[in-house]
């Protein structure tokens, strides 16, 4: 999957970069919102959500493996005025990027999906060693397997992954979400909470 991406940011086909949201603005303004913490973008792309959640008091870390977008993500944020800590790196191998443990909200807008079943073992165990206690996963992604994307996203899924350390707070998985291309292939929304 990395050389697709890859292959779309060169071409300049990148619809998911565009898109806010309202599962996300809802955490990060709506009548419930997690008070301001440090916040990981997973496959944070041209950096839009990155900027939106440091824009609103976050201190956040994005990973992206793929450096042209890295690079206009950097150059958003300097636009925009807010510091992130951008740093390529695989969310595969969140081990290999010195993070500190401690992140209260893990975006994942479509990175996921794209992981072959040890790939996601491995993210699952990443992702459960930085989050702190009480910790939100949002996570964007499609629900069957659209080429290339290798297989959907399902609560049962996710739960036998991420095991007893986090529970569904709520699932959507036949919410549509952003473009029409989403919409297609059955995009859906799960939101977990670390114990």
């Amino acid at each position: 999957m990395s050389a697709v991406y890859r292959l779309m940011y060169l071409l300049g086909f990148t619809p998911w970069d565009g898109v806010l949201p309202d599962e996300l603005r809802d955490l990060i303004e709506g009548p419930n919102a997690l008070p301001p913490g440090r916040a990981l973008d997973l496959g944070c792309g041209k950096g839009g959500k990155s900027i939106y959640m440091a824009g609103h008091g976050w201190q956040v870390t994005g990973i992206e493996n793929v450096a042209r977008a890295l690079a206009d993500a950097r150059k958003r944020a300097e636009a925009a005025n807010v510091a992130i800590d951008f740093r390529r790196g695989d969310v595969t191998n969140l081990s290999d990027l010195s993070l500190e443990p401690g992140y209260a909200l893990m975006l994942d807008f479509g990175c996921y999906h794209g992981l072959r079943p040890a790939q996601r073992d491995a993210y699952a165990n990443g992702v459960t060693a930085l989050a702190s206690h009480g910790a939100t996963l949002l996570m964007m992604a499609f629900t069957r397997a659209v080429p290339p994307i290798p297989a959907g996203v399902s609560e049962s899924e996710l739960m036998a992954r991420f095991g007893p350390s986090w529970e569904m707070a709520w699932s959507h998985p036949d919410r549509a979400a952003g473009t029409s291309a989403m919409r297609r292939a059955a995009a859906g929304w799960f939101c977990l909470t670390r114990h």
